[in-house]
């Protein structure tokens, strides 16, 4: 369950950002209604994952899948030009993000 509202925190961080882009220095008062509520319910989700998951890993996690999803929006919006180039680096995001979800939890214990 951790991190099913790890994931769902890191796109209400997408939302956010997005919507922080959107209010026009908070002029706009629904986007910045949106970034309110979207940031305050992904910091929350952010703080109860890491309760189970290691902070770094956390946070880690939070901030590249946010991030990759956040571009990818403004992408296919046309916010932001697309290129090969990007699509593959923001792969490699989300391919980093996977690998974090998929180490085993603990390390094994070290012989002395």
């Amino acid at each position: 369950m951790p991190w099913i509202v790890l994931t769902i925190s890191a796109v209400l961080e997408a939302i956010w950002a997005t919507a922080l882009g959107q209010s026009e220095q908070f002029t706009r008062p629904m986007p910045t209604v949106v970034f309110l509520l979207a940031l305050a319910l992904s910091m929350a989700g952010l703080g109860w994952a890491a309760r189970s998951i290691p902070i770094g890993t956390a946070y880690a996690v939070w901030t590249g899948l946010g991030a990759a999803l956040t571009v990818g929006y403004a992408m296919a919006t046309g916010e932001e030009p697309v290129s090969t180039a990007k699509v593959l680096f923001l792969a490699l995001i989300i391919a980093a993000v996977t690998g974090l979800r998929v180490l085993p939890a603990r390390s094994p214990a070290r012989a002395p």
